[in-house]
């Protein structure tokens, strides 16, 4: 049976942009050494890239699209096939593009470290189709400039949510930091926040991102997460919930589309969806994957009446079950 936690409130569906990626996970294991040969414990197959964001948002209860593209080749037909099994989530703006090869990682992964083998190929620009309609929110990268078309969907009252990738050149270029004026929320983890704002912790570059965007959210892993609302200047922090992790994939990514599903739950106060999207976000690294791992309202609750948590989580039973399309129980 399907299910929400609660109504979703008016304004379009979530919007995420960007790549796709085939991710092949391999459990217990660490990159070999030359010549050498290592068995993993487990595997997994899953949507990767954008599709972490796009599924657990839509597993969270929200309607969800995805801008993308996939190359017409076996792992990106399997992807589309994957991503449309996804209750919520509209794929109908995932394009095909001849001739290309859908990005692949391969990842390595134990509890304690990760190693990544990527191939990709230039699959070109992703424009919004026309006549799209309302969105509620959407998610961008920020590390290269916007495209002209979110400054369009923000001045018709789009809530624009800017993230940025880890910098392999190591510039960590200030320019990034000036393009938070182009949006509302800003969620990187702390290295990154760290790195951009050359500063020495977590809450001291939420604080210093705060004072170029309207909500500064900066996640820790393990240690949870700091929030500041530049407009009150109330700092506000999360621990994550300890559960004992088998792959920390995607993690970050399930934090940031799960705290964007769970303001569409007005009655919701800030502390409230930090701690849903932490809780998400936890529970996602009990699995092998990022998409294929995200949660459902229902795993939530299951797992707080199980393992009984710290602190008072009844909002996550204060709203009605009524079944929809936007997850499953």
């Amino acid at each position: 049976m399907a299910e929400t936690i609660g109504p979703a409130a008016a304004g379009g569906d979530l919007l995420f942009v960007g790549d796709i990626y085939c991710d092949l996970v391999m459990a217990g294991v660490s990159a070999p050494e030359i010549g050498a040969e290592v068995f993993a414990s487990g595997f997994a197959i899953s949507p990767g890239g954008v599709a972490n964001r796009a599924v657990a948002a839509a597993r969270a209860g929200a309607p969800t699209r995805l801008l993308s593209r996939l190359g017409e080749d076996p792992l990106g037909r399997e992807m589309r096939v994957m991503l449309a099994a996804e209750p919520g989530l509209d794929t109908s703006w995932i394009t095909c593009v001849p001739d290309r090869q859908t990005p692949i990682t391969v990842s390595l992964t134990s509890p304690e470290n990760r190693s990544f083998v990527t191939y990709d190929e230039d699959l070109g620009p992703l424009d919004l189709p026309a006549g799209a309609g309302p969105v509620g929110a959407v998610h961008v990268g920020i590390a290269t400039e916007l495209p002209a078309w979110v400054a369009t969907l923000r001045a018709a009252g789009t809530r624009v949510v800017g993230g940025v990738g880890w910098d392999s050149a190591g510039v960590w270029s200030r320019d990034v930091l000036d393009r938070l004026a182009e949006i509302d929320v800003f969620v990187p983890n702390d290295i990154e926040a760290m790195r951009y704002t050359r500063t020495d912790s977590a809450l001291e570059a939420a604080k210093a991102l705060a004072e170029r965007v309207p909500l500064a959210v900066v996640t820790r892993g393990g240690d949870g997460v700091v929030a500041i609302d530049s407009a009150t200047g109330v700092v506000t922090e999360i621990s994550a919930v300890p559960v004992d992790v088998i792959d920390p994939t995607g993690a970050g990514d399930i934090f940031v589309a799960s705290f964007m599903a769970a303001e569409r739950y007005p009655d919701w106060d800030l502390t409230n969806r930090l701690r849903f999207a932490a809780l998400s976000a936890s529970l996602s690294v009990r699995r092998l994957g990022g998409a294929v791992s995200a949660p459902r309202p229902a795993d939530l609750r299951r797992f707080v009446d199980q393992a009984r948590p710290a602190g008072n989580w009844s909002f996550l039973g204060s709203h009605s079950t009524t079944p929809t399309q936007n997850g499953e129980s």
